[in-house]
């Protein structure tokens, strides 16, 4: 299994890079994928590799640090669009085959979800307990 550190690092780098084949070889078949501030859940690789296709935008991130231990792990990047820039902490899970297996991504404030992706997520109430 490789380090967290290293297969948190992948997955970034992936993402950056729009190599979506690359990053569902990071992912376990049944991830799954949590977003706080707008309550949605995406449960499957498919599913999250298709989210991320689909996003809109030209976006870029840079990873500003990465942190874990076993099969745990945490991340802060920052994402530019247009010149504007978010921070983002996300937090990995990995499966015992050292598969991502739960990311939880927290944003700087709630807010809507962009239309479009309905086909792809579950919405939950605010306070809702985010079983796997």
């Amino acid at each position: 299994m490789a380090n967290i550190e290293d297969t948190v690092m992948a997955y970034w780098d992936a993402c950056e890079s729009r190599d979506w084949a690359r990053m569902g070889m990071l992912l376990a078949d049944d991830m799954v994928y949590h977003l706080p501030q707008t309550r949605e859940r995406i449960r499957g690789r498919a599913a999250f590799l298709q989210f991320n296709r689909e996003y809109p935008g030209g976006w870029h991130l840079s990873v500003t640090r990465v942190t874990g231990a076993g099969r745990q792990a945490a991340s802060w990047i920052t994402v530019t669009v247009d010149g504007d820039q978010q921070p983002a902490v996300s937090f990995f899970d990995l499966d015992e085959a050292g598969r991502i297996s739960v990311i939880t991504e927290f944003w700087p404030e709630p807010y809507e979800p962009p239309a479009g992706r309905e086909h792809l997520v579950e919405r939950y109430a605010i306070g809702e307990v985010q079983p796997a």
